[in-house]
């Protein structure tokens, strides 16, 4: 049975996150970490990168879904991680995205599919 709030797309987005923080105005910068998101959803992402991100921390990110008016602005939290292999795997909420950005994800359809 499916537990989440909706449903997930997979992808391949290679971002960089370059500062985290957190709502007390705590920041580590100059990080560098290099991400890949694997699946997104209306709510959130999954990503895999080498690094080791610290949970509860947030960070701003520019999400291309494919053309420039599918761009998404938005803070994205750390909401889990765990091991795997030789990377760790994220879990990461959307933070105040607007739902009449639905459209996006309605209209998305990953390359593979598009053809």
């Amino acid at each position: 049975m499916e537990k989440r709030k909706s449903k997930r797309l997979d992808v391949h987005i290679e971002l960089n996150i370059s500062n985290l923080f957190q709502q007390n105005n705590v920041l580590i910068d100059n990080i560098d970490a290099p991400i890949t998101v694997t699946n997104i959803s209306k709510t959130g992402i999954g990503f895999e990168s080498n690094a080791v991100l610290p949970t509860g921390y947030y960070f701003n990110a520019k999400i291309n879904l494919g053309t420039n008016d599918s761009s998404l602005y938005t803070v994205v939290q750390i909401v889990r991680s765990e091991k795997r292999d030789d990377s760790m795997y994220y879990g990461a909420a959307f933070i105040g995205l607007a739902p009449i950005l639905d459209f996006i994800f309605e209209d998305f359809k990953p390359d593979w599919e598009a053809e």
